[in-house]
Parts: structure tokens; sequence; C-alpha cells
């Protein structure tokens, strides 16, 4: 008889002696189907190649042609006289980019609050998933789906300042910590916990909006797998670790390798607001950096130019974290032909 075993979340059934395995012959299959010519693909996809245009379009529209905009970084632009009239100067624009102290200490601003978010934020979202699938019943896991997805709809301001009425020098916690005589916490001033405070910000609005990538990668494993467990006498615990985080792991791989690549982008609207709060000292970041010292200063060639360097180091980030997660086993965001 031929036996059936866990391996990664999935069940797979041993081959008979002599038997070819399963996977073999689907490849082998997958090998000798012929390929459709090109027209008879068009005619067969072609609802569906329609419906993709507006998203194409969308994509090209505010993704690739702003891209022709990076030849600022390269000049010393004049919107007066735009990019074909403004003066060359080549690479002058990072030159005092990288002698600038400022966007130094802009970009270890950025690493460290990066990484603070990918410690503190990333598993987040991977818990609740895990402790949402644990209810059993479905009117009480749908309810307290859309308690955890609403904050995801509210706008930096609107999160900030429900933050300075909770934490604030007159919110709600001073207020109890001064009325039993205990000193009031400054936290929404500190820069020393600046980081802190941006992450929990961050955990409390995009948490629950995170656990969808995850609970779908849930309901995708075999429930087969949760009864033979079960019947052998699995724990709840031992079917989390055996099954369900197995089960998961691509998803988890590919979102961390997404989150490496999106290292540098920590955010713009949330560090702007609190900027004044805390001073530049704990809040610049590359963002706010190409804003104050480009935009602002009408230096668009200096601020085109820290942004073509993020979006650079953030392209290795990517390449890197994937080649580790192929290094691993997994797939990751892509995986080369051979």
């Amino acid at each position: 008889m031929s036996a059936i075993s866990v391996r990664g979340g999935t069940a797979a059934k041993d081959a008979e002696p002599g038997e070819e395995p399963a996977g073999a012959a689907k490849k082998r299959a997958r090998q000798r189907r012929p390929k459709l010519p090109l027209r008879v693909r068009f005619r067969r996809d072609w609802p569906l190649l329609v419906m993709a245009v507006p998203a194409l379009l969308l994509v090209i529209a505010f993704n690739y042609l702003p891209m022709f905009g990076t030849v600022t970084a390269f000049e010393y632009y004049d919107y007066i006289l735009g990019f074909w009239q403004s003066t060359w100067i080549g690479l002058q624009n990072f030159q005092n980019l990288f002698a600038d102290p400022n966007f130094w200490h802009a970009f270890e601003n950025t690493i460290v609050l990066s990484f603070v978010q990918l410690v503190l934020y990333f598993p987040v979202p991977i818990v609740l998933a895990l402790l949402l699938n644990s209810i059993l019943s479905t009117k009480l896991r749908s309810f307290v789906q859309a308690i955890v997805y609403l904050p995801h709809f509210f706008s930096w301001v609107l999160v900030i300042v429900l933050f300075q009425q909770m934490l604030g020098g007159a919110g709600l916690l001073n207020h109890l910590l001064l009325t039993h005589g205990m000193n009031p916490w400054t936290i929404m001033t500190d820069p020393a916990t600046f980081k802190y405070l941006v992450t929990s910000q961050a955990v409390w609005k995009e948490a629950g909006w995170g656990i969808i990538v995850f609970l779908a990668a849930i309901a995708g494993i075999d429930p087969v797998l949760y009864e033979a467990a079960a019947a052998d006498g699995a724990s709840r615990w031992r079917r989390t670790w055996h099954i369900t985080l197995p089960g998961m792991r691509g998803v988890i791989v590919l979102l961390l390798v997404l989150r490496l690549g999106n290292a540098l982008n920590v955010g713009f609207e949330q560090f702007l607001i609190q900027r004044n709060a805390v001073g530049s000292g704990a809040s610049e970041v590359l963002d706010t950096y190409s804003y104050y010292y480009g935009v602002a200063a009408n230096n668009f060639g200096l601020g085109a130019a820290a942004g073509l360097f993020k979006g650079v180091v953030s392209l290795l980030l990517l390449y890197g974290a994937n080649k580790l997660a192929h290094f691993f086993g997994e797939d990751g965001l892509y995986r080369g032909t051979k």
C-alpha cells in the first residue's frame, strides 16, 4: 500500500515499488504538451487581457513614465527651462549628496527604523493570522477581522491624532498618571523612543490588513493534514508548528523578500507630521531629506539624486534577499530559469 506523509504542509503520496513518482510524471507531461501558437493563445485569453489594460495603463502612467524624471539627478534642473534646456552637470549632484552629513544621518535613521520595524512589526501579522485561525466561531472570526482591518483605512493624520489623545502631554495616559501623583510620560516628544513610537503606530494601523495574505495561505492547507495529525494525538501547538507554519513558509519568505527590498521606504507622511514634535535628528529619513533639501530648497537635482540612490540600493537589497531565499530552498520573488 502507498503511504501518505506530511511534507511542508502538503500531503505527499509515496510511490509504489516500480511506480513512477507523481511529480516526475507531471513534469514529463508538461514537457510533452505542445506550446500553443500566439494567435491561438490571444484568441483564448483576450477577455483577460482587456481586463488587465486599465491596470497596465495606471502602472505605466504612475510608475514607468515618471522614471524619465530621473534625468534631473544629472542636471541643475530649472522647472522653467524644463528637462531639455536645463544645465547638464553630470555627477555633481551625487558628489554634493555624498558630501552632505545630513544625507548620511537620514540614511542611518532609515536603516535603523527599517530594522526595528522588521523585527517588531513583521511577525505581528503572522501571529494575528494564527490566532484568528484558531477561533472556531465563524461569526466571531469575521467580527474580529473587521475590527483589525479598520485602522488600515485611517489616514496617518488621524492615527497620530489618536495616539496624541492617548499618549500625548494632555492625553488620557498622562492625565491618569498625574491623577495618581506620578510623573507624566513624554513618549510623543521623546527623540530616544521615536523609532518605537512610529513602529507601534505602523503595527496598530497596518498589522490587521497584513494578515489577509497569511490567512489565504492557511486556507490553502489541506484539512486532511490536521485531521490526520489530530488522530495521531498531536496537540494544537504541534499541529500549528508542523503543519500550519510549514504551509505558510513560502508566503512568509516571499513577503520577507519584498519587505527587505522595500527597507528604505519607511514612510513619509508619518515622519513629516511628527517632525516638529521630536526634531529632525530623530525623524529625518531619506524621503523627508529629499523633500526638505530637494523640493523645498528648490534643489530638484539633489532630491532626484537622493531618490535615485534609494532606488538603486532597494534594487540591490531585493536581489540579495531573493538570492538568500533561493539559498534556503524557497522560490522567493522569482527564480531564474536554468
